[in-house]
């Protein structure tokens, strides 16, 4: 037995060995657990809270587009992830710290897998250089992923590996190629990244369809299984899209793309090299270079790389989309056609991350292949980008920071005094945050009128922005980034501009809050979280009940009560 383990492992030394690597890089979740430093944003701020949110509901399958009263009075249920979301089932059935720990490892290892099945079977089709295409692959796992994109970014190299296999084997595909081409989109984000993808999968059968006049029907079914299983598992987001909503998005009114051109192609510049929050592939210091010196290799010995010049191009021509969706002159299309307001058409730019790592293990192939004493080299190349990518894990990055653990985020034994304090069913009043996330009391069972939410009716809005308009004409920045998007209903003001994150170690006063406590009221709004005292609280009507803090949690909290 020990001989033949023995031998499966040298046959398979670079894959077992990158898997330990990615177990290395994901022990922080599972031995830290709560005292784990996450991404606070669109994570913690975020869709934590909503996937707990909805586990906790009683509206998980609801067939129409109930509220959530939790939140603004009533959140339509559709703008909450959809029960067939395999994510909202890891928060039912386990803690949201372990549920996300969960989620990091099906999205590690299905990047590994997926980018070296992709690259060893279609890109290079031999197995002629593991090195490379487990290196390469491993590269990809440890990028920093925005969290709850889960697969959206990370299993495209294994969907367009499946994919690809199907094209070509037909019917005699295997019977878990499909089976795993249809549990994707349940791991999996459609409006992200899928609708692009099924879309680009759609004009390949079709451009094979003209070019060999042969109708691939296999190919087409996986193409239509797969968004067939995506509009099911979204059948609320699509019949609100598309049929009836019940409400008016607050997204109809989105005002954005106002960038000059001199802005716009700073914004293309930044974006090619240093990628976007939710898709950073890191690829500037090793890749670009890389890319470089095989194109230039390429040259000198009158090669062809028809791949890596393709792919190469691909990425630039999504950059400068991305940034041209931000151009002032494509308002025009935007102020006349509702989807072009409402959808952003720009986010085809997170095929980004595979696209550099694939171009990775082609331009280190072609140095493989062309020069002398490669092996050494490319070694060290891999091993640096990993090296790079590994420090980026979120309990190193977000500890360097200082952003405070997911314990110390939602800090419920500091809301729990304050809960015991109010002494009421917390359904009976509502709050509002002032200096920190509305999560956090959403979090802790309060009932919030801010929220941060993609979708929510354009009626609250509105009222919710009577509340803090006087604090908003003193702002131009927040003034317009309310006006114009609008999916973070907080509780802003002037002085502290775009910062929702006082810890109790700021000496940070609020001095002049200039709020309308009458419509506060009148949506309903008891009391207001504070993480800074304000010193005209009594002159808006504002009392002062008791201060909060806790040894060891980040927060102090004024709570302040609407007379």
């Amino acid at each position: 037995m020990w001989s033949a383990l023995y031998k499966h492992f040298t046959n398979h030394k670079y894959i077992c060995f990158a898997c330990l690597i990615i177990l290395a890089y994901l022990m922080p979740y599972y031995i830290l657990g709560e005292d784990t430093h996450i991404r606070v944003h669109d994570n913690l701020d975020s869709n934590i809270v909503w996937y707990k949110l909805l586990a906790e509901s009683g509206q998980i399958f609801s067939l129409t587009d109930v509220t959530i009263p939790n939140v603004i009075n009533g959140l339509p249920r559709s703008s909450l992830p959809s029960a067939l979301d395999a994510m909202v089932w890891l928060y039912v059935i386990f803690k949201p710290m372990t549920a996300y720990a969960i989620g990091q490892t099906i999205m590690r290892f299905t990047a590994f897998f997926g980018m070296y099945l992709l690259l060893k079977n279609h890109v290079f089709r031999d197995d002629k250089l593991p090195l490379i295409t487990v290196g390469s692959a491993l590269a990809f796992a440890l990028l920093p992923y925005w969290p709850s994109g889960l697969l959206s970014i990370a299993g495209l190299p294994l969907a367009l590996h499946l994919f690809l296999s199907i094209r070509k084997m037909g019917r005699a595909a295997p019977s878990y190629y499909w089976v795993v081409l249809f549990i994707i989109p349940f791991f999996s984000n459609f409006i992200l990244t899928f609708v692009f993808f099924l879309s680009l999968m759609g004009l390949f059968w079709l451009i094979d369809w003209i070019r060999m006049r042969h109708f691939n029907g296999t190919f087409f079914a996986a193409i239509a299984g797969m968004t067939a299983i995506f509009i099911i598992k979204n059948y609320l987001l699509i019949y609100a899209m598309f049929f009836n909503s019940g409400f008016t998005s607050h997204r109809n009114e989105n005002d954005l793309g106002h960038k000059n051109l001199s802005g716009t192609l700073d914004l293309f510049v930044d974006n090619f090299v240093n990628g976007h929050t939710h898709d950073m592939s890191i690829h500037y210091a090793i890749i670009l270079p890389v890319i470089g010196l095989a194109l230039l290799v390429a040259a000198y010995h009158n090669l062809k790389p028809l791949k890596l010049v393709i792919l190469f191009i691909a990425n630039i021509i999504l950059s400068f989309w991305y940034a041209l969706w931000y151009w002032e002159g494509l308002r025009v299309i935007k102020d006349h056609f509702m989807v072009a307001n409402t959808f952003n058409f720009s986010r085809i730019h997170f095929f980004d991350p595979a696209i550099w790592y694939i171009c990775f293990a082609i331009g280190l192939a072609i140095l493989w292949k062309h020069l002398k004493f490669a092996k050494p080299f490319i070694s060290i190349l891999i091993i640096v980008q990993c090296f790079l990518l590994f420090q980026l894990n979120e309990e190193n990055k977000y500890s360097k920071i200082g952003t405070p653990t997911f314990k110390e985020f939602y800090a419920e034994e500091l809301f729990q005094n304050i809960e015991d304090y109010i002494g009421k069913n917390q359904s009976s009043y509502r709050v509002v945050s002032i200096g920190l996330h509305p999560t956090i009391a959403q979090y802790n069972g309060f009932y919030t009128l801010d929220t941060y939410n993609t979708s929510y009716p354009l009626a609250y809005k509105f009222k919710f922005r009577e509340i803090i308009a006087p604090e908003l004409e003193k702002n131009l920045k927040l003034k317009n980034y309310y006006d114009t998007w609008g999916s973070r209903a907080y509780m802003y003001v002037s002085e502290l501009g775009k910062h929702y994150m006082f810890t109790k170690k700021s000496d940070k006063v609020i001095h002049n809050l200039d709020i309308n406590t009458d419509a506060l009221k009148e949506l309903g709004g008891k009391y207001v979280f504070s993480a800074l005292p304000i010193e005209n609280h009594a002159a808006i009507g504002l009392q002062l009940e008791q201060q909060f803090e806790v040894e060891g949690l980040p927060w102090k909290i004024w709570l302040y009560h609407l007379e």
